[in-house]
């Protein structure tokens, strides 16, 4: 399979996107935060989109099987899972996708278990469904950020609903362990808990980990999981709106199709069939990101030991998004307002993801070195 060249955008072009990325920020900000590349959507996607619109084609989704063909191949040759294309239902986004799973399997007032730092938009989804929240915090140590998994068997004992997983997880960047992904699924069974398994990150893991499907696992986790992902994070995609929610049991499909019908119709008609493309003919653009973003990495870590030293970032296993802790720099309370107010960089504040965590900054990486040296700098200049 040929490896498509990826182009990595100038920060002139970058600034005249019309994304919230370049509109939240004044000119003279570098904005880091939002979880969005800057490199060229992939060719295949490209020309698809230049088709629709020179054609017109621009009404509303119906049916698109093509899709699930394409992701069900997709999963078969990246994972080895074998997904069965009549279980899988296109949805707006992610967020929406799993905020109308859990109106289908919960009602106000319902524990979810969740654990900090996460995802900010986990926070919101629980607030949008009146849903409680239970958090079992990662433990942080000399080896990293583990599973307090005593905390969750106690949460499960609790009586718990769901438990919302981000696997890979964002903002840690970190793989879970199929061994970890086992406990989590028998838990569920002897609890009779909904595991949702957001996997939007998983096309971007990295060489030296391996991403493991949750609904891959066997009979014991499609009995208990559904998973939400789309191809946004990983084709840059974001704005074209598509997402897909899969199944891997008979009885949760009959949940499932019981659905709004409007969560398939709100998706995009550019968006669902820019994701089949990607799932279907991206696989060489995704591939040469990865190399990218694995230099960047990898390149981010050599500037923080040269520059600041004192600061603590583990090199993530997956995706684009590096979790910082800048609490020997003394930037008091809220590091990214300082940095934001004194350096012109901005990034996501720690405080949004948990509320253990706000000495932490999580900065997207997927941009030129130059753009990340530039970054490390303004942050050099603020202490």
């Amino acid at each position: 399979m040929a490896e498509e060249q990826v182009r990595i955008l100038s920060l002139d072009e970058l600034r005249t996107h019309r994304s919230t990325k370049w509109r939240d920020f004044p000119s003279d900000v570098l904005p880091l935060p939002v979880a969005e590349m800057d490199f060229a959507v992939a060719e295949p996607i490209r020309a698809l989109l230049a088709d629709m619109v020179a054609h017109s084609d621009l009404g509303y989704l119906g049916p698109i099987p093509e899709l699930a063909i394409a992701f069900a191949k997709f999963s078969q040759s990246r994972w080895n899972w074998s997904v069965d294309p009549e279980q899988v239902h296109t949805v707006t986004d992610v967020g929406v996708g799993v905020v109308e799973v859990l109106r289908q399997f919960t009602k106000p007032g319902d524990k979810v278990l969740l654990s900090s730092p996460i995802y900010h938009n986990f926070y919101t989804w629980m607030d949008e469904t009146g849903l409680e929240k239970v958090d079992v915090p990662f433990l942080h140590g000399v080896d990293g950020w583990e599973m307090d998994f005593e905390g969750i068997k106690r949460a499960y004992k609790s009586g718990i609903k769901v438990h919302l997983l981000c696997n890979p997880h964002n903002p840690l960047g970190r793989v879970y362990l199929k061994e970890e992904l086992e406990q989590i699924a028998e838990l569920a069974k002897e609890h009779g808990v909904l595991v949702i398994s957001d996997e939007i990150h998983a096309p971007l893991t990295f060489a030296e980990a391996t991403f493991i499907p949750f609904l891959s696992l066997g009979p014991i986790a499609q009995e208990v999981g559904i998973t939400v992902t789309a191809a946004s994070k990983a084709w840059n995609i974001a704005g074209l709106k598509c997402a897909i929610v899969v199944s891997q049991s008979k009885t949760m499909n009959k949940k499932l199709a019981l659905l709004p019908p409007a969560t398939h119709y709100r998706a995009s008609l550019l968006g669902g069939f820019a994701t089949a493309t990607a799932f279907a003919d991206g696989e060489p653009w995704l591939n040469a990101v990865l190399k990218i973003l694995d230099s960047n990495r990898h390149f981010l870590k050599t500037l923080l030991v040269d520059k600041l030293p004192t600061v603590r970032y583990e090199v993530p296993e997956c995706s684009y998004l590096a979790w910082i802790d800048l609490s020997t720099l003394n930037l008091g309370e809220n590091p990214t307002k300082v940095l934001l107010e004194r350096g012109k960089v901005a990034f996501n504040a720690g405080q949004t993801f948990g509320p253990d965590t706000s000495q932490f900054i999580r900065l997207n990486f997927a941009t030129s070195q130059e753009v990340l040296s530039e970054a490390v700098d303004r942050i050099v200049q603020v202490i």
